[in-house]
């Protein structure tokens, strides 16, 4: 885990540091650029566009990389409501969840001033979610997370690549002062929400499964 959140803080670095590569073939890299994850030893990895056509769908890695997916739903219905979500025992209310395929399970993390920390994660509450919510049945393990934000009254629940959740992480950790944070990181993580709002393709649990996919 250390890596990924190596790599969120990377996204935030000013423009005029060095460039980064892509880190199978060497190539200079965009500021935007996709990721691949070393399932193995759980290391993402900048990638530049011709390796990331290589390892689309997962065809080229066997099983060793995975490409990280560019897909973003805003999940408009998602069925969490306070009982479910005391249920999942997260301790403040903003967290991600991923399959671990390391692990043959789904794990929880949340964000805050000292990083990521896992959570204790009741194996039927999940099960439960996701009976409610067929979208996460979707989820693609390692790659993808569900990330939920309910702070300040907000109810937000995103399908996003596993980098979006680590870039909140080192948002928060970067910025974080004293015990409540200080307003300034208060209004980054709104507009990290507004923005990723802005990115992602509403969707809903009772819409065509094709939705999710595209």
């Amino acid at each position: 885990m250390s890596r990924l959140r190596d790599m969120a803080r990377a996204a935030s670095r000013p423009a005029e540091e060095e460039p980064e590569r892509c880190e199978l073939c060497g190539e200079l890299v965009p500021p935007e650029h996709r990721h691949m994850i070393d399932v193995k030893n759980r290391q993402l990895m900048c990638c530049c566009r011709a390796c990331s056509l290589l390892f689309d769908g997962n065809a080229g890695g066997g099983g060793h990389f995975k490409l990280v997916p560019d897909r973003r739903l805003a999940l408009a219905d998602f069925d969490l409501d306070d009982v479910r979500w005391a249920d999942l025992r997260i301790p403040v209310d903003m967290a991600f969840f991923f399959r671990h395929s390391g692990e043959d399970r789904v794990v929880a993390f949340y964000p805050g001033p000292a990083g990521a920390t896992e959570s204790l994660l009741e194996l039927d509450a999940w099960q439960e979610l996701e009976r409610a919510n067929p979208v996460l049945r979707t989820m693609e393990a390692d790659v993808e997370a569900l990330l939920v934000n309910r702070a300040r009254g907000a109810r937000e629940h995103f399908l996003v690549p596993i980098e979006d959740p680590y870039r909140l992480v080192a948002l928060i950790r970067t910025r974080w002062r004293g015990l409540t944070g200080g307003g300034e990181v208060w209004e980054e993580i709104e507009a990290f929400f507004a923005r990723l709002a802005g990115q992602a393709k509403e969707t809903h649990n009772k819409r065509d499964e094709a939705a999710w996919q595209s």
